[in-house]
Order: structure tokens, then sequence, then C-alpha cells
């Protein structure tokens, strides 16, 4: 069996539907971070909150910390969350991991991911929860790219993405897509664009903003996401085609090594629900950092939590 830089037995990893999950049965852990499913919460979906199919699914880590009592948990959404249900969705949801285990402070912030070395504008919630027994004030890590935020050009082309590379397969596109891009401009979309008719979208309603929308290569990327339809795969600003997995992966950060399994969709489903390892690895030292006693650049967080008063206010941007 592998085992990890500490000698110990790595354990395996584990691909299964939560609800079938025992999760009794998983080992224990001082630390638990997870991404409850967003479906339900996103504001490009429906925003059903806990009506929709997803919306309840954050209680599975809740069971976890009830029975495992980490020292501190990571919980992250989209930004969405905070106006789900009238913004009680989200209330209920801290209420439910403040009161988890033997009681958790949280901090809580909406993390702008190009503030913190991300070359792409991707907006999450992130929930810091620690024992209150432990007596530790955790801060907000402050960001550092917020006045020079990392251009997707950059990301895609310094240094070139090597042949070697897995998931590079290209996005098979018709030709009337192929024609259309052509008269995109670099941070335009279908709608922006000066398209000849006979290439324009027939659609009626809400027209959202990056569908064909083709990145500009002097700013961070627009949220990479992790499924739809035709026009939603992102767009490279010289070339008249999607971008494939790989480079998608590049704008969330993951390292040119780091392979992805599965079908091309299933794989852009992965890459897109991601948290961009950039933006974890700040928090997660930012926690450690606290654990140790070592003092880093903080801001104050956007939202404010306070059980005992039944408070929540958020802040401006």
């Amino acid at each position: 069996m592998p085992t990890t830089s500490w000698g110990k037995p790595r354990p395996k990893p584990l691909s299964a539907d939560v609800h079938q999950l025992d999760i009794a049965q998983l080992p224990p852990s001082d630390a638990f971070a997870y991404g409850f499913p967003c479906n339900d919460f996103s504001i490009v979906g429906e925003q059903k909150g806990f009506d929709g199919h997803f919306g309840g699914l954050y209680d599975y880590g809740v069971e976890v910390i009830n029975r495992f009592l980490p020292k501190f948990f990571v919980a992250e959404n989209v930004s969405g969350l905070s106006s789900a249900n009238e913004g009680q969705a989200f209330r209920h949801i801290l209420d439910a991991l403040a009161n988890a285990g033997d009681g958790y402070d949280l901090t809580v912030h909406l993390y702008r991911a190009e503030e913190y070395g991300v070359p792409q504008t991707r907006h999450r919630i992130i929930i810091v929860g620690l024992q209150k027994a432990l007596h530790l004030n955790y801060k907000v890590p402050a960001p550092t790219t917020a006045e020079a935020p990392p251009p997707a050009g950059k990301a895609l082309e310094q240094p070139p993405i090597p042949a070697w590379a897995a998931n590079q397969e290209p996005t098979r596109q018709s030709e009337a897509v192929v024609e259309r891009l052509k008269y995109i401009q670099p941070g335009q979309n279908a709608w922006t664009a000066e398209i000849p008719p006979h290439l324009q979208l027939n659609v009626k309603g809400a027209k959202l903003s990056q569908i064909y929308r083709r990145l500009d290569p002097a700013k961070p990327s627009y949220t990479i996401t992790g499924s739809g339809g035709g026009g939603t795969h992102g767009y490279h600003w010289h070339e008249p085609r999607a971008l494939t997995n790989r480079e998608r992966a590049r704008l969330q950060t993951f390292p040119d090594e780091y392979q992805f399994m599965g079908s091309k969709e299933s794989v852009r489903k992965q890459i897109g629900m991601a948290v961009p390892p950039k933006l974890a690895q700040v928090v997660f030292e930012s926690i450690l950092k606290t654990f140790a006693g070592i003092p880093y650049r903080s801001i104050k967080p956007n939202f404010e939590y306070a059980l005992q008063t039944q408070q929540l206010a958020l802040f401006g941007d």
C-alpha cells in the first residue's frame, strides 16, 4: 500500500454519491474541507436553495463535523449562496456549522480569486470554522494582487503549455461557430459584437454575458464554468476556438503536471467546479499560521456573523 511522507499508510480515495457514503466508516481527522454542491445557489441557475435537489447536501458536512470534531473546517460555495431564499439559506447553513460539534467560531468572507494571484474573476464564499475551545482568532488573509490582477494571456502563454501536458483535446466546432467568433473581439460576447445577421443567435429572454465571450488577454479570465451548452466553453482571444481543458486548468492555477481523469466533459466539470489551488493555498496557509501563532497581513471579513444575536451582515465590496 502506498504510504504518506511520514510513513503511515495512505488512505484509499473514495468516489461515491454522498447519499450512499457511510460517514461512520471514514477515518478521523483534525481538519475537514468540503464544497457542498452549489447548483441550487448559483446566480446562473434558478436559485432554488433548499427546495432544489442539491440544496440540503451541506448537511452531510455538518454530520462529518459532529462525528469527528475536527480542530478546523473549511466550507466553500458560490457567491449566490448569500441571496438564495432571500438570504435565509445562508443564515441557516452558518448556524448549523457554528453549532456543529462542540461549537465553532466562524469567519465568513467573499474571496475574489483575481486578488489572490488567480488569472480569473472567480468570486466564492469561504467559511473557516475553528473550535471555540481553541480560543484562536482567525483573520482573512490580505489580497496580494488586488491592484494588478494576473491577465489571462500571460497565464496561458508564459510559459507555453508543454506538448506532454494531458487534457488538451480540442472541442469540435461548426463552421458557423468559427465564423461567428471571427467577428467577436477580445472581451466581447455574442451580444456586444457586431455580427452579421445570419450568424447572430436567435435567443429570447436573458442573455448571459459569457455566451461566445472571448478572453481579453490583458485582463483576468471571466469565471470558468463546469458545464453548459454551446457558447459557454470559454473562447480564445486570437484563435477562433473554445479553450481546451488544459487551458481552463491553467486559468484555475492547476499545475501542468496535474492530470484529470475521465471524459472530456467530465474533466471540464471537474475543473469548473474546483477551488483554484492558488486560492486554496492562501486560505490553508493562513489557517496553519493562525495555529502556529505566525502573524500575516489580514483584512476584515466582508461578512459579519454573530450566532448569539442572530445577525448576518454583508459589508461593501
